[in-house]
């Protein structure tokens, strides 16, 4: 592996946990890297390479860290497509406590609402143990950041992983033009309490060490003000900037109309079948990880009631449910996806026949098959607990073949722009839902084209990489 990546300062940089670039370690002790994708991904490419950017993120497997082991962690740009990445050897197990049993076990339930508060939290010693690991990890970005920067240089830190990092790196560089922005919805002041004192104050002061500070909808935005001004002295001289990211036009549709996309449509096509009289059966999709806010099984649950109050769409209409595993190293999330598995296969059990399986559940991930059936669907359930935005709402409107109702819930992002053109639901309502479901499937073709139209041009409206540009130039001095 090359270690010929040039180490000078730049004046953009990018932190997040993951990055760019992931590595395997081969049996022949050789490292193969995979490059990944997503909005950060063309942000940066889209500034270009005089730009001189860095991703500071951090090493996730073994492959990676034997990767910061024989470069430094100054990576080779020709395994992340030309971009600068320094990955950060973090011990394990710190790395480990930091990111699932504080960010994922703790800041993801607060701010998507996710406790069972008779029974948790608990924040005990153990808690405090963690809560160390966490900011340990916090201030090795922050360190790495600071050594990296030019004078004045902009920093985009992204999420709730990292944020301790602005108040930390204001504190070592106070130079620096700093961002912050959060992916995830932000908790109502009285749900953000449930953290400890300390610690909640702790949270807000690091994020208001940034110069400005991003949300996906003025939501969220208005949320995390209200607890600043709540719990510390309000935000200060921090800007709060919304920008919702949209989904990906002109990749997307390219993608979605591949061979292997194609390949998917037919056999998607033979397994939904078509109905006594012949015709092709309805579809009602949805694509989500096994996440516990994403509320699949209710969504299962409404499907089962639409078949239970409306049994004219027994035999006609199909549920495509492509639940891939998420987070499957916590003990709640294998339950979660094991209850997936277990209300799909009920449904089957009760009304599937010879040649009608009501429920066509998947738990792994297939990209290409994903942008089939979004291609084939007449109804998207995007029924989130709470979601900072949901891209799949947006998503499926753009490479929909002849258009898509979208079901959508009131307590995803996506709801601020997609709303007017959506069947909005209550995701806690099983009723509700299920004659949601039956309102989008009796659409007319109509009337589905042109919402569908509308949802599409609504979420295209800040693809990735301008989202990206925007907040760059938010931090310039004047803006």
């Amino acid at each position: 592996m090359s270690t010929s990546a040039d180490q000078s300062r730049a004046s953009v940089l990018v932190a997040s946990n993951r990055g760019p670039v992931s590595y395997t370690l081969r049996e022949d002790g050789s490292l193969s890297a995979r490059r990944g994708g997503g909005g950060l991904v063309s942000g940066l490419s889209a500034i270009g390479p005089e730009s001189d950017a860095v991703w500071v993120c951090a090493a996730l497997s073994d492959g990676d860290r034997e990767a910061v082991r024989r470069s430094g962690g100054d990576l080779d740009p020709a395994d992340s497509g030309g971009q600068r990445v320094h990955m950060l050897g973090i011990d394990p197990q710190t790395h480990a406590e930091a990111y699932n049993d504080i960010a994922n076990s703790v800041l993801w339930f607060v701010h998507h609402m996710l406790y069972e508060t008779p029974f948790e939290p608990a924040f005990g010693p153990e808690f405090r143990a963690r809560w160390a690991s966490f900011q340990t990890y916090n201030r090795a970005f922050a360190e790495a950041l600071a050594a990296r920067a030019e004078d004045g240089a902009a920093v985009l830190v992204q999420d709730y992983h990292l944020v301790l990092v602005p108040g930390m790196l204001r504190a070592l560089r106070p130079d620096l033009r700093i961002a912050h922005f959060s992916h995830t919805p932000w908790a109502p002041v009285d749900y953000f309490r449930l953290l400890p004192d300390d610690v909640a104050r702790e949270v807000l002061h690091g994020m208001l060490g940034a110069d400005r500070a991003g949300f996906l909808t003025r939501r969220w935005a208005d949320a995390f003000v209200a607890c600043a001004d709540a719990l510390v002295d309000g935000v200060g001289n921090t800007r709060i900037g919304v920008h919702g990211l949209g989904a990906d036009a002109d990749f997307l549709r390219e993608r979605a109309h591949r061979e292997d996309v194609d390949e998917w449509l037919e056999k998607l096509r033979e397994q939904v079948g078509t109905d006594e009289e012949g015709h092709p059966r309805r579809t009602v999709v949805r694509v989500d990880r096994t996440e516990l806010s994403k509320n699949i099984v209710r969504g299962l649950h409404a499907f089962h009631r639409l078949l239970v109050e409306r049994p004219e769409w027994r035999g006609r209409v199909v549920h495509i449910a492509f639940a891939y595993p998420s987070r499957q190293d916590l003990a709640s999330y294998r339950a979660y996806t094991a209850e997936v598995e277990r209300v799909a296969n009920l449904v089957n059990d009760e009304y599937g026949t010879s040649d009608w399986t009501p429920v066509l559940l998947r738990v792994d991930d297939d990209f290409a098959r994903s942008l089939a059936a979004y291609r084939m669907a007449d109804v998207a359930l995007v029924n989130p607990i709470r979601d900072g935005m949901n891209l799949v709402a947006k998503e499926v409107p753009v490479v929909s073949d002849e258009g898509v109702a979208l079901v959508l819930s009131r307590e995803a992002g996506a709801f601020e722009e997609l709303g007017e053109d959506a069947v909005v639901v209550n995701p806690y309502d099983l009723l509700a839902t299920s004659e949601a479901l039956h309102t989008a499937l009796t659409m007319e073709y109509g009337e589905r084209a042109e919402r569908s139209k509308r949802l599409a041009e609504a979420a295209t409206a800040l693809p990735p990489a301008q989202w990206f540009l925007d907040q760059l130039h938010a931090l310039t001095p004047g803006d």
